[in-house]
């Protein structure tokens, strides 16, 4: 089960190879114990889990992988609860970033921060917010 991984003894190689824990997993395990019963994580992934982009394999992964954990781990961690929001690239980023996303929309950082709230506020668990 989630919740009861025993400690290893020793030096631990973090983030090395297929068999470390990401952080993200790390984040929620050991939060856990810090988050009354009813209290959730938010937890960011992106576009890119769905609308990959030239040399940004790597993102897609990373954003994929947090979102199979959300649902996942919405099974396992009740009554917490655990969402994602998914945003495109932000409005206010767009003269840094937006070549990266052609086209793609893109989403001011107030509907991002009113997801979060959403997901915070909400009932809802495993759900990924895709902005």
């Amino acid at each position: 089960m989630f919740r009861a991984r025993p400690r290893r003894r020793g030096r631990r190689r973090a983030g090395r190879g297929f068999g470390a824990r990401s952080r993200t997993t790390e984040l929620v395990r050991q939060g856990l114990a810090h988050v009354a019963a009813r209290g959730s994580f938010t937890l960011i992934t992106g576009v890119l889990a769905h609308e990959p982009i030239r040399t940004g394999a790597a993102a897609s992964l990373a954003n994929g992988a947090v979102e199979a954990f959300v649902r996942a781990a919405a099974i396992e961690i009740a009554p917490h609860r655990v969402n994602a929001v998914s945003p495109t690239v932000f409005t206010e980023s767009l003269d840094t970033y937006g070549d990266f996303f052609p086209g793609m929309g893109s989403v001011p950082l107030e509907r991002v921060a009113q997801a979060y709230v959403r997901s915070v506020e909400g009932a809802q668990t495993g759900r990924i917010h895709q902005l």
